[in-house]
């Protein structure tokens, strides 16, 4: 169904890319899809959170048809406890060739890297990344896995609200709520008290034994986008509230020790600030302290800051992270500095290792595209689904009282948008 969408819109980006443009884009992302609807890796292997955020950006390109059969999929994947597997590769027919994508999980927003098994390669300049396979980096994906990741699970609100924000869809709305509510379920299985949520139930039933703070700070912005779904179909969750003013207070407050150390890896920097519970001033102290350790000028920013390679999808995200904060110049600019990834059909590479000046891994991937896309949308407010990281913040930054189990008084601020600030950030 590449090139058929809904009339009205495709974002554009004055200058940087054109509506045209993005649809070739969203149209790379539905070559690939398979016939079931899922749209994986390379390898054909799939998670829930990249499929997830590749079927949004389908949503925000018009693409419809192939949006809605990425979430019929979704249902139909969907365990009992509310978890999805990871698929692997090994069991795939794939649906489509040419793009496919090499793993947007560095911390644990997707399925591997810090999240999982890949923690990059060592070394830098010509002993780095392009030195290594992929395989290496983000982990096999031939074997069946049959644990669960708790992102993956929530992840699914934050794209049936996005979906109901863009289409207006309330019969689709109705459809996902059991979907949406089992997932959030599975992640709050696994909430600590202190208000973190273990990243995965290994397989054979028990939770592992850390937390990861880009992967919480997403389910942050889950259960927002859950809590704004339960309101709107009238089935309000009161206990989701609190879960999320303890998360949020525990990613914006106590990251050094609530969440195992992952901060070689970019995500763990902008990513409180990305999915809201880091906002205003502190969101500007944050990025700002972490700049010159990750930001490549001219080329984007680095995915392990002691890696010579700059990776698109990060890269958008940041500029989604900046917009949301007021910071639309320099945004913009990382928007553009990507562009170099661009492949003539409209499809991205998934990286660049700036040291051998080659495009690593030789892929190109679904969500790097996705999140193309999500930052075009997010930076033109095309559809009514561009807010939907700005609006991750709590309206409220106060812990309800009682619920403070990290010894703070009930009432401290730290979660969401802790004060009005916005602007350009102070940074070179």
């Amino acid at each position: 169904m590449a090139g058929t969408r809904a009339a009205g819109w495709v974002p554009e980006v004055a200058g940087i890319l054109t509506a045209d443009q993005l649809l070739a884009t969203g149209d790379s992302i539905a070559a690939v899809q398979q016939a079931d609807g899922a749209i994986g890796w390379p390898d054909g292997h799939v998670d829930a959170w990249n499929h997830i955020e590749c079927a949004m950006a389908l949503s925000v390109c018009g693409l419809r048809a192939a949006a809605r059969r990425a979430y019929a999929w979704l249902a139909s994947a969907q365990r009992p406890d509310g978890s999805w597997p990871v698929r692997p590769a090994s069991v795939l027919a794939l649906g489509g060739a040419g793009h496919g994508s090499t793993g947007h999980g560095s911390t644990g927003t997707g399925s591997t890297g810090t999240g999982s098994t890949g923690t990059g390669s060592t070394g830098t300049g010509k002993t780095g990344t392009a030195d290594c396979t992929a395989a290496e980096i983000f982990g096999d994906f031939t074997a069946a896995d049959q644990s669960a990741e708790s992102n993956h699970a929530a992840y699914a609100a934050v794209g049936a609200w996005h979906e109901l924000l863009v289409t207006g869809d309330e019969a689709f709305a109705e459809r996902m709520w059991p979907v949406v509510h089992g997932g959030i379920e599975f992640a709050l299985s696994l909430q600590r008290p202190r208000g973190e949520i273990i990243w995965r139930r290994m397989a054979d039933g028990n939770p592992d034994t850390y937390a990861l703070l880009a992967g919480s700070s997403s389910m942050y912005q889950a259960l927002r986008c859950g809590i704004a779904l339960a309101d709107h179909l009238n089935v309000p969750q009161p206990d989701w509230e609190v879960a999320a003013a303890q998360l949020g207070h525990v990613v914006a407050v106590h990251g050094e020790q609530a969440f195992a150390d992952k901060s070689r890896y970019s995500m763990d920097w902008y990513y409180p600030v990305l999915a809201g519970p880091v906002r205003g001033s502190a969101a500007r102290q944050r990025l700002d302290q972490g700049w010159d350790t990750f930001v490549v000028p001219g080329l984007g920013i680095r995915c392990v800051s002691d890696q010579p390679w700059v990776t698109g999808a990060e890269t958008c995200e940041l500029a989604i992270a900046l917009e949301a904060i007021g910071d639309r110049a320099t945004a913009l600019d990382l928007v553009e500095q990507i562009q170099h990834l661009r492949a003539p059909d409209g499809a991205y590479w998934t990286g660049w290792q700036f040291a051998n000046q080659a495009h690593f891994p030789n892929e190109q991937s679904s969500w790097t595209s996705a999140a193309v896309i999500l930052a075009a949308d997010a930076l033109s407010g095309a559809t009514n689904g561009a807010g939907i990281f700005a609006a991750a913040a709590s309206p409220s930054s106060e812990l309800p009282a009682g619920t403070a189990s990290c010894g703070c008084p009930p009432g401290l601020a730290g979660a969401g948008s802790a004060d009005p600030g916005s602007g350009p950030l102070q940074h070179p």
